[in-house]
């Protein structure tokens, strides 16, 4: 029996099919301009692509990109953009969840995960932190922006418990750092951090 998709699944599509995307920029935020910029490039897994504007940059410095996306439509808007760059041939694009990737094998000099994880639970969380662990090379790096919330009962929009995204990398990954602070997207703001994780050899 197929599984019904998720109330979130439901909800982002239709973002994507009406492209109401208020996170939708021209390009990636700040702080992946910043890495791309002081890292030499190498392999890249982009977890959560949606339009793909972080693999393009990337890929507009070098790199070699894996993108993935749950959401069909986000895939498709993805690959519009990819085929009108130069940097089609660094870029795939697949259609999956980012819990269950074994058609990908590392390793990764770098993981980025732009706030996809935090909408994760449970088993999920576990499977996901699992598949970072396996595709990214010793010493490589995991750079994860996500929502927090304090407690697992608050009341919130989707974000993760401060405690289970510090705990959940622990046996795989050092903490370098992680920079603190408020997101706001159109009328909405949340707590948040920028995460910088090691992968321990």
């Amino acid at each position: 029996m197929t599984t019904p998709p998720s109330e979130r699944f439901l909800s982002l599509q239709r973002r994507y099919q009406e492209r109401n995307l208020p996170w939708d920029l021209p390009l990636p935020p700040p702080e992946i301009e910043s890495l791309a910029a002081t890292l030499p490039p190498g392999r890249a897994l982009d977890l959560g692509c949606g339009v793909g504007r972080t693999c393009i940059h990337l890929a507009a410095v070098g790199w070699t990109v894996d993108g993935i996306d749950f959401v069909p439509e986000a895939i498709a808007m993805a690959r519009e953009r990819m085929a009108q760059t130069p940097f089609a041939a660094q870029i795939r694009l697949f259609n999956t969840s980012v819990t269950a990737m074994p058609f990908l094998s590392g390793p990764y000099d770098l993981a980025i995960d732009i706030g996809c994880m935090h909408a994760l639970e449970d088993n999920d969380l576990t499977a996901y932190a699992a598949e970072v662990a396996r595709l990214v090379r010793p010493n490589g790096l995991y750079v994860l922006f996500a929502h927090l919330r304090e407690r697992a009962e608050d009341v919130a929009p989707v974000s993760i418990p401060r405690t289970t995204l510090f705990n959940l990398f622990l046996d795989d990954f050092s903490i370098e750092r992680c920079d603190e602070g408020i997101t706001t997207v159109a009328e909405n703001q949340w707590n948040s951090a920028w995460l910088y994780l090691r992968r321990q050899g």
